[in-house]
């Protein structure tokens, strides 16, 4: 395709050839062709802004064309070389192609002849340039897959941690971590809200300078997370903006992720870049994913608070229950026992003779006293010493 603005450099010494090559036949197809007049020339004006298509004659002043062509490689010059050679060099025209030349040209031609054979190697230019493109193109793209894969590695680890870990501290280390690899950050915290004072107290950090790290389970001002807590929304900053910040001392580029339970933030999740490279939104989004999976741990930890005391209060009632039932027992046997003892004194006749409906009457009475005391014994048994309270191993 003629007329896409190429770079060639023309190495002729005859003013005639140079005028048919680059002023008739090149110039008015779009090419941008440069002239100059000898191989030292050449080299300089290669190394210093390399062309895309070189045009050479063999026959040049001084230094020849295979001169040329070996001091191209030489210094590494990739451009595509094209060669002019009289009828009768053959020869030379074999050797430059062993030492770079990709095409030859037989001198006189025709305008028509000259753009034929740069369209000749040019094509090659382009469609090496395509494929470098396309490769460069699947190289970003794969490194794009891998850091994808790393991602969701990342956030799957983080979602196992908080099923699998019981340990808090251990967790929001792991979530920490696991932000700042998501995000391809330098530094990052945790911030959990205080259940008496209310205030926000890092739990967590990794690559925090020591000034900072030592500031662990107290507030930290760092100029934008009191923002985030009270709008509830994600804040992304990077560059100048960030400056007015105490943030910034850390920092080009950062991210305050709110952790919420409904609307209620009770956590901030906060990630900061050393160079101002702002975060992109799908950085973004994983880091409140990471947010998410924060929130569902606070929420366990709640839950199984609440369950613990749900368990202690079962347990202190029970105990209270059988304290009670156990003092009943024994009012209620006391006064068994002293409701018997005079039937078992009149029935030993000690105070007098007893007839017989008296003494079946005290049996009956005594007997009743017994069969009461027993189904007390099995509705409500002893303790015994070594009983332990329900719901303990």
């Amino acid at each position: 395709m003629s007329g896409s603005g190429e770079r060639i450099l023309l190495v002729e010494s005859d003013p005639d050839i140079c005028d048919l090559i680059a002023r008739q036949a090149l110039r008015p197809l779009g090419y941008q062709v440069d002239v100059v007049h000898d191989a030292s020339a050449a080299i300089k004006q290669a190394v210093q802004s390399p062309p895309d298509l070189i045009i050479t004659n063999l026959n040049l002043p001084g230094l020849s064309g295979k001169d040329l062509l070996v001091a191209l490689n030489s210094q590494g010059i990739g451009s595509v070389l094209l060669v002019l050679a009289r009828e009768g060099q053959e020869r030379d025209v074999i050797q430059a192609f062993r030492v770079g030349a990709s095409d030859y040209l037989l001198w006189p031609a025709r305008d028509a002849e000259v753009v034929a054979a740069v369209e000749r190697a040019l094509k090659n230019v382009r469609e090496m340039r395509t494929r470098q493109r396309l490769d460069q193109n699947l190289r970003e793209t794969n490194q794009e897959l891998q850091r994808r894969v790393r991602d969701l590695t990342a956030i799957l680890s983080v979602g196992k941690a908080v099923l699998s870990i019981t340990d808090q501290r251990v967790l929001f280390d792991r979530i920490v971590e696991g932000a700042i690899q998501v995000s391809d950050a330098s530094a990052g915290w945790l911030m959990l809200r205080s259940e008496t004072t209310k205030e926000f107290l890092m739990s967590a950090q990794r690559g925090l300078p020591e000034g900072w790290a030592a500031k662990m389970n107290q507030p930290v001002d760092d100029g934008i997370s009191s923002l985030v807590a009270l709008s509830g929304e994600t804040l992304v900053i990077h560059g100048e903006p960030l400056q007015r910040f105490k943030i910034s001392a850390l920092g080009r580029a950062a991210v305050v992720v709110p952790i919420k339970v409904q609307s209620q933030v009770i956590g901030l999740l906060i990630v900061v870049r050393k160079e101002s490279r702002a975060f992109q939104q799908v950085e973004q989004i994983l880091l409140e994913a990471v947010a998410d999976y924060a929130s569902i741990s606070l929420i366990n930890a709640r839950l199984f608070r609440a369950l613990e005391q749900t368990a202690e209060t079962a347990r202190a009632g029970e105990k209270r229950q059988n304290a009670m039932l156990q003092s009943l027992r024994e009012t209620v046997q006391t006064e068994l026992k002293t409701a018997a003892y005079p039937i078992e004194l009149l029935l030993t006749e000690k105070s007098g003779p007893l007839t017989q409906d008296q003494r079946q009457a005290l049996e009956t009475a005594r007997a009743a006293l017994k069969r009461l005391s027993g189904e007390i014994e099995k509705t409500i048994p002893p303790l015994t010493p070594n009983l332990k309270p329900a719901g303990r191993d």
